[in-house]
């Protein structure tokens, strides 16, 4: 297929990749993670692209995370041998897992006695054994042991006893970071995650038990944190396109999201306070954004000038159906004459994971011009 040559040629709904703003941020996290003497180990579900995700390696990644099956075999097919799959496993997924078990190191997550059970009554994954890490609840209350309960020592004691399985260590996701309403509330919440895990290794170690690792990491807390002491690992993915509920927490600025959905004015009546572009909950999702914070930018914000980074403060998404999105123009006379049928718009999305998985492509663009086209992989098994 042609590459279009400009940004104005590419049909719509489209997605647009800054690969400027990409490397810098894949850049600045690699660099975090070095300058804190812990490995970086990228989630993958924000972008789903080998691509980047070699890129990510090439700058200094330790293997990759991702949270599908659909995602762990396409990898895995791509080449990728290690790969930490962070959703906390299933039995209907073994014996898939195993065959993949030949092809590279796959570490798998669990949180219960019965997962345990079941993993350490397989000898064997072709010539290895399984890797696992036990999940951690740091505060999210999502997933993962309570690391003050009973359960956690008892799945630390088992895993350390396993003839047939190799612990990989403790394992969390600070996820209620996206309840914070600013930076400084993110640092709190990236102490938390940090201290309750250190925390929890520590003591377990001084019980005569081995925690060979420690992994945590969400985007918010990794882009602000000034502490990893205790931990060996991260694991955010977010960062790699950044989005507005990023600025909106505190986690970045305009200049770094990365990733934009290009729309097309498909209906501007006259004397309207409102216009339809042709993308809708199918381009940018439904995800309105960190609603505890005051927003009046609903479902997407309009770029006024996309090169200087500014947003235009009159022009917001404010509902979406299937493939229209309704634009509102809070300042219809100082517009007038803007946004014409066939004018196209760049729409800074709420959330750049969810808006990607609605995508088959990234039209990749330094400036205005199209230099590549990668594909996303995205499915379900």
């Amino acid at each position: 297929m042609r590459l279009p040559g400009s940004i104005q040629e590419i049909p719509t709904p489209a997605l647009l990749l800054d690969q400027t703003v990409l490397e810098r941020n894949l850049t600045r996290m690699q660099d975090r993670a070095n300058s804190f003497g812990v490995t970086l180990r990228p989630h993958i579900k924000t972008h789903k692209c080998i691509e980047i995700a070699n890129h990510q390696l090439e700058l200094g990644a330790r293997g990759i995370t991702v949270s599908t099956l659909f995602e762990l075999e396409q990898f895995v097919a791509a080449g990728f041998n290690d790969i930490t799959w962070a959703l906390p496993l299933i039995p209907d997924h073994l014996e898939r897992i195993m065959e993949l078990c030949d092809k590279a190191v796959i570490r798998i997550v669990i949180d219960s006695h019965e997962m345990l059970e079941r993993l350490d009554a397989i000898d064997r994954v072709g010539s290895e054994r399984f890797h696992v890490w036990l999940k951690v609840d740091c505060g999210y209350h999502r997933a993962g042991v309570d690391p003050q309960s009973v359960l956690a020592e008892q799945l630390v004691r088992s895993l350390n006893e396993s003839k047939n399985l190799i612990f990989d260590g403790i394992l969390t996701h600070a996820g209620h970071s996206y309840e914070a309403r600013n930076r400084a509330d993110i640092l709190i919440v990236a102490e938390q995650e940090r201290a309750v895990m250190a925390e929890f290794a520590e003591r377990m170690r001084n019980k005569g038990f081995n925690i060979p690792m420690v992994s945590l990491g969400s985007t918010p807390t990794m882009s602000v944190t000034e502490n990893l002491d205790g931990v060996n690992e991260i694991r955010p993915g977010n960062y790699a396109f950044y989005d507005y509920t990023q600025v909106m927490l505190g986690s970045c600025g305009v200049a770094d999201c990365a990733l934009t959905v290009l729309a097309s004015v498909v209906s501007h009546q006259p004397g309207a306070s409102h216009f339809v572009i042709d993308a809708g909950a199918l381009a940018l999702s439904k995800d309105p954004g960190p609603v505890h914070i005051s927003d009046d930018m609903d479902m997407g914000i309009v770029y006024e000038d996309y090169d200087r980074k500014r947003l235009q403060a009159h022009v917001h998404v404010k509902t979406l159906s299937q493939e229209h999105g309704k634009v509102l123009i809070s300042d219809a006379v100082a517009l007038k004459g803007q946004y014409k049928v066939g004018d196209k718009v760049r729409v800074l999305e709420h959330h750049s994971c969810l808006t990607a998985a609605n995508f088959d492509y990234y039209y990749v663009v330094k400036g205005h011009e199209v230099v590549d086209r990668w594909k996303i992989l995205r499915g379900r098994i």
